[in-house]
């Protein structure tokens, strides 16, 4: 038993010893408001991190689907604007109360669901974090065997020595290996340092894709027939699948709009998360998506058949005893997309799920050890198998923005309507019936019937999805689920308040810390 103390002291976070058992629970270091030498983010920094973010694999085949469906090129380039353009934002929106207050999501989300209340959505979003870490981290390995192809062809005919039941053979494992390994030492930076490497990817990235875009259209001698190619869906059946791809963009955004805190935590001032990323994101993301429009047009008249994968258009210029110029080519922009990937699976998923489980045990964790926990659990859990395997788990996760929209709708509804900018900092660090994030035994009830009413109207519209027989109605509700789940949340939670009025609602707007949080706390670091 003395063992045991022993060893579960020595994985302790360490903290003030001055802190209750309680407040063990819901404090340490990582979850407090981030000191002002950490606060380092300029507004180049929030450029360049959605230059980098925004440059993957997923976002440049976005617009695949849309042309797929009958639309143009012109059109879908369309809903690639407004679709980004509509869901920037709610997502600067959200990033304020971190901008202003220095705090990561699962701290802010206790001002609207309550100090433990809060741990569930905490939960949710951490744990498809850690699931989505290992589904980039699979396409990663991807572009690490194009890049190995290109030095060394043979890799290509690695025998297999694994069983068919692990659902991927030796070469495949071992570039996913591979990738999951080279990324682990940039989970070790904090998130203040973190910003140098998303630079790095901001000048890395775009001059590959640059070139690669350039490579296609002088060896096509054009830039293809898809280009030219007209719609063939008119009137309703147009309206709806350019509604149907707006919402892919913003899906596509959901877990970032919830994640936005995170990174406005760091900001050096609140500006700094505002501009920047409200115009950064749409033009950085429209940019990307023509790359790939055009890119993908050019291979129909190289291959036979448009290649919207970067990734596979890249493996098919190594087949047939490519030159040397060409092997170099193909390896310095998978290279540069291993980059992109590690990029993503940074700023969307290991620095959440490390937040996340940051306030799921702060007793244990802090942000560099959820990280490398998500990357643990994205190893184990095979990624392979599930995206090969389950329809309905791809459809899941393409629709997890249903849960998080209720979730942010809340959120930004309790900032922005109900206390109106007004914070009690120190009470999101502490327990009790008088404190502001109290509400019942610590759980926002009004919160959650929010956040319920905001799934339950696109629950049919999901089965749908999954392959159940649904009305129309109830489809088309789904197919607007970013709107409808953050519309409903707000509107029931703003309802809810008003009729059950929560401590500290206030009249003004004002953004202004009621408890002086920081000023006690340099006060207390000075003496």
């Amino acid at each position: 038993m003395d063992t045991a103390r022993k060893l579960l002291k020595r994985l302790e976070i360490p903290h003030d010893p001055k802190l209750s058992f309680s407040q063990q629970l819901i404090t340490n270091e990582d979850l407090l408001p981030v000191i002002m030498e950490h606060r380092t983010w300029r507004g180049y920094n929030y450029v360049a991190f959605w230059i980098a973010d925004m440059f993957n694999i997923n976002t440049w085949m976005i617009v695949s689907s849309m042309i797929q469906l009958g639309m143009s090129w012109w059109q879908a380039w369309i809903c690639v604007w407004l679709g980004y353009g509509v869901v920037t934002p709610f997502l600067v929106l959200n990033a304020r109360p971190g901008a202003i207050f220095h705090i990561t999501f699962p701290v802010v989300n206790r001002t609207s669901f309550g100090i433990f209340g809060s741990l569930w959505c905490v939960f949710n979003r951490g744990a498809m974090a850690c699931i989505w870490y290992g589904v980039q981290s699979s396409i990663g390995g991807t572009c690490v065997l194009v890049m190995l192809r290109a030095i060394w062809p043979s890799v290509n005919d690695i025998p297999n020595s694994m069983p068919a039941s692990s659902g991927i053979n030796t070469r495949d494992f071992m570039c996913f290996f591979l990738f999951w390994l080279i990324s682990l030492p940039l989970i070790w930076f904090p998130v203040h340092q973190i910003r140098h490497f998303f630079v790095v990817k901001m000048i890395v990235t775009p001059v590959a894709a640059t070139v690669f875009l350039v490579w296609c259209v002088v060896k096509a001698r054009g830039i293809g027939p898809i280009v030219h190619q007209p719609s063939s869906i008119h009137g309703s059946s147009l309206a709806w699948a350019m509604v149907v791809s707006l919402m892919s963009c913003i899906s596509n955004s959901a877990t970032l709009v919830t994640n936005a805190p995170d990174f406005a935590s760091r900001a050096r001032t609140s500006g700094a998360a505002l501009y920047p990323q409200l115009f950064a994101i749409p033009l950085t993301c429209s940019i990307v998506c023509l790359m790939g429009i055009l890119v993908s047009s050019s291979s129909q008249v190289i291959f036979g058949e448009a290649i919207w994968s970067p990734v596979d258009l890249l493996g098919s210029f190594l087949d047939d005893d490519p030159s040397h110029a060409t092997r170099f080519g193909v390896w310095f922009i998978s290279a540069s997309f291993i980059i992109a990937q590690i990029g993503t699976n940074i700023s969307a998923n290991s620095v959440s799920a490390g937040c996340d489980l940051t306030a799921l045990f702060p007793r244990f964790i802090n942000i560099r050890r959820g990280g490398y926990i998500a990357a643990l659990v994205g190893l184990c859990m095979c990624p392979w198998n599930l995206l090969q395997s389950s329809n309905s788990f791809t459809s899941y996760l393409s629709a997890y923005s249903v849960f998080l929209s209720s979730i942010a709708g809340v959120m930004v509804t309790e900032y922005y309507v109900i206390r109106k900018g007004h914070y009690k900092v120190a009470d999101l660090y502490a327990t009790g019936g008088s404190t502001w994030y109290w509400y019942t035994y610590g759980v926002n009830l009004r919160a959650y019937a929010a956040y319920i009413a905001g799934i339950l109207i696109n629950v049919v519209g999901f089965a749908g999805a999954t392959g159940r027989t649904v009305p129309l109605v109830a489809t088309r509700i789904y197919e607007l689920s970013f709107f409808t789940g953050f519309g409903v949340s707000s509107v029931v939670y703003y309802v809810l308040s008003r009729v059950f009025p929560v401590i500290g609602a206030a009249d003004k707007f004002e953004e202004v810390d009621e408890s002086g949080y920081e000023d006690k706390r340099s006060a207390h670091m000075t003496e």
